[in-house]
């Protein structure tokens, strides 16, 4: 098998938000610049992709379910999963091709979505014990499986603040991967947007 891994994000849910299709973006842009490929599964056919994605490298979409696509490899798929009680390692790369996450991760409070997936039955691993947006909880399984650094090796900032305005700041309830700058990694776009619509709850607040 090639290094590169299948990252699958079953779709469970009848929209598409647009901070969903911001990470979802930045998870095929990763996966394809590292070798990897990024599959959305069960989008309903009444979906429509928002431009984004609708020519996005690396991702591949599918009405089907995770089940339907990987009925015969039951065994080499992985559960990325809050609840699990073991931790992803190096070495599940070795054993494991498809890894699974359940859109949406970035509940909060978390709603458990994963638990429709859990379920059907497959291998479990945990990333740790805070709360990830779907694209970290993507860029650190890729991290551990193909790059082989320990999910507890990486560089995290957690609950991070963002400046709306000089008054303002929100608190950012998830855990980032910390990039070079040491800023936490967010989809392009994603500041902007949060920053926009914290901006419209606050007006409604005024």
């Amino acid at each position: 098998m090639p290094a590169g891994k299948t990252f699958v994000v079953e779709h469970l849910d009848p929209e598409l938000e647009a901070w969903s299709s911001l990470e979802y973006a930045t998870i095929a842009s990763e996966s394809h610049a590292s070798g990897a490929q990024f599959l959305l599964s069960s989008v309903p056919d009444s979906l429509t992709l928002p431009a984004n994605l609708q020519n996005a490298q690396g991702l591949k979409v599918e009405t089907r379910s995770i089940e339907e696509i990987y009925a015969d490899r039951k065994d080499k798929v992985c559960l990325l999963d809050p609840a699990a009680s073991q931790d992803l390692g190096p070495d599940d790369g070795d054993t494991f091709d498809i890894f699974l996450f359940g859109g949406i991760l970035g509940d909060d409070p978390p709603r458990d979505r994963t638990s429709e997936l859990r379920k059907k039955g497959y291998q479990g691993r945990r990333l740790g014990p805070v709360q990830m947006t779907t694209d970290t909880a993507v860029r650190v399984t890729r991290i551990v499986v193909q790059d082989r650094v320990p999910v507890d090796k990486i560089p995290y900032v957690d609950h991070p603040e963002l400046k709306i305005n000089k008054n303002e700041s929100t608190e950012m309830p998830f855990r980032y991967v910390v990039g070079e700058d040491g800023a936490p990694i967010m989809p392009k776009g994603m500041v902007e947007l949060i920053i926009k619509d914290t901006e419209k709850g606050l007006d409604g607040l005024l």
